[in-house]
């Protein structure tokens, strides 16, 4: 069965995370699939709102660390790059239903999405420092202006997991329900967006993010040190001891 699954319905198209055997860690080869589903998405007129979910268990568990060592997002060509722009630049509803674990992409994918529904279990965790590397999507733009500045700094210095409750309060969700509960409330949000003029829609949208080309612009900054930091001492330290299920030493570095 494929890792990203796909269903266009009533004007709704539903991406569902597909690995749960590896908590929905994400590879090149899945980045290329989201990718190529939201440009198409995009274009299609029968698509008239988006939806990414996973399980009622776990959202994303963000990269998986063995693939992408293999497949490093070492141009703005590569399939993670590629699917942050078509996702950064849909012009339509996109609503996420979010469960489990949500880490690194799985949190900063929601700063692009226009309603997010969580289940209690929801646990947030954007770990870049952590792992020597910088964040990426544009959440040094976007969670500092949801967040505020030292929450920001709290979330991406320290990167460690904040839960519903937090994620609701600082507005990066919009309502808290049970696991079982959240990809259906998605799906009943989405049916009522779909309902409505699409026109109306996208320039809603579009003028409640004037800041678009900032965000556009730093996508791209925060990849390009994305990559060269990846090469560092830090960064392979990190990655390193992840993968020797060891705890990293940066004491030199």
């Amino acid at each position: 069965m494929s890792d990203i699954l796909v269903n266009t319905e009533a004007g709704v198209q539903t991406i569902t995370l597909n690995r749960l055997d590896k908590k929905n860690s994400i590879t090149a080869a899945m980045y290329a699939a989201l990718a190529d589903t939201v440009e198409q998405a995009q274009n299609d007129v029968a698509v008239r709102v988006l939806v990414i979910q996973g399980h009622e268990t776990v959202f994303c568990a963000g990269n998986d660390i063995g693939d992408f060592l293999n497949h490093p997002p070492s141009s703005p060509d590569t399939p993670v790059f590629r699917f942050m722009r078509a996702l950064a630049d849909f012009s339509k509803p996109t609503v996420a239903a979010v469960c489990g674990p949500a880490v690194g992409i799985g949190t900063t994918l929601l700063f692009h999405c226009d309603l997010v529904y969580a289940g209690d279990n929801a646990a947030f965790a954007m770990p870049f420092v952590n792992l020597g590397i910088c964040p990426e999507f544009a959440s040094t733009l976007l969670v500092p202006k949801m967040f505020g500045y030292h929450r920001a700094a709290e979330a991406l210095l320290l990167g460690e997991p904040f839960f519903a409750e937090a994620a609701l309060e600082v507005g990066l969700v919009n309502r808290i329900v049970p696991p079982t509960e959240a990809n259906a409330l998605a799906a009943q949000q989405a049916r009522k967006l779909a309902g409505k003029p699409l026109s109306s829609l996208i320039e809603t949208k579009r003028l409640m993010k004037k800041d678009h080309a900032a965000v556009v612009e730093r996508i791209g900054e925060e990849g390009a040190i994305f990559s060269r930091m990846l090469g560092e001492p830090a960064a392979r330290e990190a990655f390193g001891a992840f993968m020797e299920k060891r705890k990293p030493d940066f004491s030199k570095l």
